[in-house]
């Protein structure tokens, strides 16, 4: 089995690299996790001048034609440069939602625009519950006449506030299982009875609660087909975690290499701080968790890149990554010592991204629930 790149991607690859190294330094991170809005509009544009934000949609919508590994090479690259701003909602979340569910219209509207960089777009899946199982969607879209009228609360929907409209997964029938009866509507952000409350969090991400006071919406702004969002959802879900985890994949790769750097340059006792065993320690079990996670999550891309069953592998990949990044960070900090607690050292805003990442789209113990239903099958 080869996972390797190849050359088309492996350039992607650098120069996402030299690209993120100039226009995305650490200064940048941080303005934009103390910023409100959170995703610097100059490298917004330079990034859809790039084509990066349609890498992943196919050509007639004006995208890069790319598969999962093209993006997971990407990917890798942002999670190294703690890249901020809409990418994951808009491009991820929201594109490839209304690339699997929605119709020819809406794609032919909608991808362009987000390819151009002109639409930020998000996702409102989870609720008080936190779950991302259908079971926990309790937000009702009732009809009336032409509309539904939307009414529940959101919770932890990225980017809500600065988004054009939002995919919002309400329930409009109750089924024989859960999955029964769920649609995705397609909500201006402004609508009348839409209230965005932007939430404090650990990366300085941004999350809201996003209310719906009975929103109308109207039927043509059904995404999918009535009452069957969740198998589109579950696909996207699926695309959604194998990037994410390869976000993580890259940030850890940045720690170890920080950390080692460290390890050769700061001398304790006379002698260089990586000659001792606990610390040389410390740093096989990083590499040992980066080429795990890297294992996984390649399999998982290229399965999905070759439409394979991948439930198993998605949630394996997830599972493995979350758990793996945050020791991986941990054993940076023990590296480091306190420094790296400090404002001035960059290797706390790489444990804060792996906190937020750990759970985003289900922890670990989420996962091995999926795993051992999939087993079961």
């Amino acid at each position: 089995m080869n996972f390797d790149f190849n050359d088309e991607q492996k350039m992607l690859k650098q120069g996402a690299r030299d690209f993120f190294e100039k226009e995305c330094p650490k200064s940048l991170v941080r303005q934009m996790a103390a910023d409100e809005k959170g995703n610097p509009p100059e490298l917004w544009k330079k990034m859809a001048q790039l084509g990066w934000l349609g890498l992943i949609y196919p050509e007639q919508y004006g995208g890069g034609g790319g598969n999962m590994i093209d993006l997971v090479a990407l990917e890798e690259e942002m999670g190294r440069a703690c890249l901020p701003g809409a990418f994951f909602s808009t491009v991820l979340l929201g594109g490839l939602f209304i690339l699997n569910a929605g119709n020819e219209e809406q794609k032919k509207e909608l991808l362009p625009k987000i390819g151009k960089g002109e639409l930020i777009l998000t996702l409102a899946l989870t609720e008080v519950s936190g779950g991302y199982e259908a079971s926990a969607v309790e937000t009702s879209a009732v009809s009336e006449k032409e509309d539904y009228v939307i009414s529940g609360t959101k919770l932890y929907v990225p980017d809500a506030h600065i988004a054009d409209y939002i995919i919002c997964l309400a329930r409009t029938k109750k089924g024989a299982r859960p999955e029964e009866g769920i649609t995705a509507f397609l909500v201006d952000r402004k609508s009348t009875g839409i209230t965005c409350t932007l939430l404090k969090t650990i990366a300085g991400d941004k999350l809201c609660e996003v209310i719906f006071n009975k929103v109308k919406v109207s039927r043509k702004n059904i995404v999918g087909q009535l009452d069957q969002a969740w198998g589109p959802l579950e696909q996207t879900l699926r695309q959604v975690t194998v990037a994410r985890c390869a976000e993580m994949v890259g940030g850890a790769q940045k720690v170890l290499e920080m950390s080692a750097d460290h390890t050769k340059q700061r001398i304790v006792f006379d002698r260089p701080l990586g000659s001792f065993p606990v610390i040389q320690h410390y740093i096989a079990n990083m590499i040992m968790d980066i080429d795990g996670s890297k294992f996984l999550t390649y399999e998982a891309a290229w399965r999905l890149s070759e439409g394979m069953s991948c439930a198993k592998e998605v949630a394996m990949a997830k599972a493995w990554t979350s758990e793996a990044y945050r020791r991986v960070t941990a054993n940076g900090h023990e590296i480091y010592g306190g420094i790296g607690f400090t404002v001035e050292s960059d290797m706390h805003l790489y444990f804060r991204r792996a906190k937020a990442a750990e759970v985003t789209l289900g922890d670990a113990n989420y996962q091995r629930k999926v795993l051992a239903k999939e087993l079961r099958k």
